[in-house]
């Protein structure tokens, strides 16, 4: 089983900004941490950061036949982007959006997803945790689907 985790805009800078809000954690450290329970799942995972919106959605759209599930922290995309919902429905490849921060409890446009209606589940609030969970969630989803194939 293959599992690419996209983070992004802003997310390179973890452990640097808003750390009251993100943590202290850089990404390199999340990946990390995302690997190891990667291998207790027998799992492959492979990681992609941008800035850039088209970047992310030919990531997502790449992940059509190479990948079995797709880990997406949209970060502020997650307000804007009509081009990335339509990557994840387009390709059909199953997605988790995971956010750092309780978006629910942050201002009001955070409050709203372009991403959430197209994604198999949605972690938010559980800090860097929520990756881990992220990625049980969508490999126990993977498995339960490709029992009923």
């Amino acid at each position: 089983m293959k599992v690419l985790v996209i983070h992004g805009p802003n997310l390179n800078m973890l452990g640097k900004r808003e750390t009251d809000v993100y943590g202290t954690a850089t990404i390199e450290e999340i990946n990390s941490m995302i690997e190891r329970e990667a291998k207790t799942l027998d799992v492959e995972v492979a990681f992609f950061q941008s800035n850039s919106e088209g970047d992310i959605v030919d990531a997502i759209q790449g992940a059509a036949g190479s990948y079995d599930g797709v880990i997406l922290n949209p970060a502020a995309y997650t307000h804007t982007s009509v081009s990335i919902r339509d990557a994840i429905a387009g390709t059909g490849v199953p997605c988790v959006e995971i956010h750092i921060s309780n978006v629910f409890k942050r201002e009001e446009f955070r409050h709203k997803s372009f991403i959430s209606p197209v994604a198999v589940g949605v972690i938010s609030g559980l800090g860097i945790n929520g990756y881990l969970l992220a990625l049980r969630g969508l490999v126990n989803y993977l498995i339960a689907h490709a029992a009923s194939r």
